[in-house]
C-alpha cells in the first residue's frame, strides 16, 4: 500500500482531513492533489494553491530529513480551527533540525520554510505526538466567521 487517507473524519473533531504516504518522490504531487480534492468541499475564502504549495514544501522536507531505522510514514493532517486552517506534518526525524535557512542566490535547496513562513499566518516546529517531528502552519482567515 502507498498511502492511506482519512475522508471522514468525526463531527465532533476540528480535523477535517489525514492521510499517510510512504516517504518518496511520488508523494509530493500525490499531496497536492489530495489537499485540494479533500479540502474544497470545505469551500475555503483562503487561497487554496497557497495551502498546497506550503503542503509541498514541508513533505518535501518530511521525506528529505525524516530519518527511522524501520519502515516509516510522512503524516499530513489539516484542521478547522474557527477561522483558521492548521495543517501538520510529521516525519519521524529529529525536531531540533527545523529551521529557517538564509541559502545564498545559488543554493538549490533552503527555500522551503522561507516560503511557508512569508505565506503563513504563523507556523511552528516541535515534537510530534507519533513521535519525531511536526512541522505544522496556520492560515488565518481560511473561513468565514
Amino acid at each position: 500500500m502507498a498511502y492511506t487517507i482519512d475522508r471522514y473524519p468525526s463531527e465532533d473533531s476540528p480535523r477535517l482531513g489525514a492521510m499517510t504516504l510512504h516517504p518518496t518522490p511520488e508523494s509530493v504531487p500525490r499531496a497536492r492533489r489530495w489537499f485540494r480534492k479533500f479540502i474544497t468541499p470545505y469551500d475555503p475564502a483562503c487561497s487554496v494553491e497557497d495551502c498546497v504549495l506550503m503542503i509541498s514544501e514541508l513533505v518535501t522536507n518530511a521525506i528529505r530529513y525524516g530519518q527511522a531505522d524501520d519502515p516509516w510514514v510522512v503524516r499530513v493532517e489539516w484542521f478547522r480551527e474557527k477561522t483558521s486552517l492548521r495543517v501538520e506534518v510529521h516525519n519521524p526525524g529529529f525536531p531540533a533540525n527545523v529551521r529557517l535557512r538564509k541559502p545564498d542566490a545559488n543554493d538549490a535547496h533552503g527555500r522551503g520554510l522561507l516560503l511557508v513562513d512569508s505565506i503563513a499566518e504563523s507556523w511552528h516546529s516541535g515534537p510530534s505526538r507519533f513521535g519525531g517531528t511536526l512541522v505544522s502552519f496556520v492560515v488565518a482567515d481560511a473561513w468565514p466567521e
